[in-house]
């Protein structure tokens, strides 16, 4: 069966959304890892909230073991803490992975922005920027914007009913 078949019965059936489990390159994993930890540095504090989402996001999205997870996000840091722009990732993104691929990735940013319940100015550009320059269009970037949105928002009032 095609890749292409697959993610479309995948959706069909309902599954967890598009993976990026095309994307089995180490450089991709990399690249990933390092958008969504600039993306939870932007706005200057980088808590284990973040940090947990990270893993979280990761984990599932790649389908790896906590220890391979762990080793992700601390190359993510490490290429974050390295990297003088965002266009290596972008180039190894956009070279790497399909647009269903991409936009999963968007919204996987979205969930990053969103950890620490609030959306910076800077968190805004950034994810303008990133969309752009990966080539998903603003209506994919904005539906996945409000679709993490409402999740927090309902995360927000089960933990205000606690």
């Amino acid at each position: 069966m095609t890749d292409s078949f697959r993610r479309l019965r995948q959706w069909f059936s309902g599954a967890s959304g598009p993976s990026l489990d095309g994307a089995a390159d180490p450089a991709v994993h990399r690249a990933t890892a390092m958008l969504l930890v600039e993306a939870a540095r932007l706005d200057g504090v980088y808590g284990a909230a973040e940090r947990a989402r990270i893993s979280a996001l990761l984990a599932e999205r790649f389908g790896l073991s906590a220890a391979a997870t762990e080793a992700l996000v601390c190359a993510g840091e490490k290429a974050q803490e390295d990297a003088v722009d965002l266009f290596g990732s972008i180039r190894t993104l956009k070279a790497g992975t399909n647009n269903t691929e991409r936009e999963a990735l968007i919204e996987m940013l979205w969930e990053v922005v969103y950890a620490d319940g609030q959306l910076h100015d800077f968190e805004a550009n950034l994810m303008r920027r990133v969309a752009g320059l990966l080539s998903v269009e603003d209506r994919a970037s904005a539906l996945a914007h409000q679709r993490v949105r409402r999740r927090h928002e309902g995360r927000g009032s089960e933990e205000e009913g606690k």
